[in-house]
């Protein structure tokens, strides 16, 4: 008679699915020089022990075969990766290489991420890390109302409605801009999308508290 067995499923220390940053950077990468790689890293682990890189990324810009759309995917799926696992003070060296190589990051690149991560630099990101951060405004109140242009210099645009929205941060600054229908119905969706997402996880045995 055949028994079914329950094989426990590790999940990584990105979560249950890599961030869609992480995914777009792995695509990019997997044909990159270690040395164009290592120069992006470098610039991502000065980031976050606080220095300004500004300098820094104009140069990765100007001297990298990258357009500066995926030069800023790279940056920002290095930088995802690097902050999660900083957060997690018990995230083990090898268990780290393991969830990079099971996400099929190159082996050459896989080493730099942990030179980085548990290398000299170690101790001045975990310094940055217990420095206050500077919080950004957060949103105040939102108003918003759909508006349709009955004349235009864009034909196109003509009888098009649009959606006009003012908010206001907690900083006391006011923004306006107008959004087109299409893209407030793709932010509606995708808001619902994660809302669902959230609601999946938590009804996930593993992340419920065992009485």
């Amino acid at each position: 008679m055949a028994m079914a067995v329950a094989v426990e499923q590790r999940i990584s220390f990105l979560g249950l699915k890599p961030p869609r940053e992480v995914e777009v950077m792995v695509g990019l990468v997997r044909d990159m020089d270690a040395s164009s790689f290592c120069s992006i890293l470098d610039v991502v682990a000065a980031s976050l022990e606080g220095r300004d890189c500004s300098r820094d990324l104009q140069a990765l810009a100007s001297s990298l075969p990258l357009s500066r759309e995926h030069l800023s995917h790279v940056i920002s799926g290095t930088y995802t990766i690097l902050q999660t696992a900083l957060r997690l003070s018990s995230l083990k060296q090898e268990m780290f290489k393991d969830d990079l190589q099971h996400l099929r990051i190159p082996e050459k690149h896989v080493a730099e991420f942990v030179n980085v991560l548990y290398g000299k630099k170690r101790e001045a990101l975990d310094a940055a890390s217990l420095q206050p951060q500077r919080s950004l405004p957060q949103l105040e109140s939102c108003r918003w109302r759909v508006d349709v242009a009955i004349s235009t210099s864009v034909l196109a645009r003509a009888l098009r409605p649009s959606v006009l929205m003012q908010v206001s941060l907690t900083d006391g600054s006011t923004h306006q801009f107008e959004v087109p229908v299409s893209k407030f119905q793709e932010l509606r969706y995708n808001v619902a999308q994660l809302l669902k997402e959230m609601s999946d996880l938590e009804k996930r045995s593993i992340l419920r508290i065992q009485d």
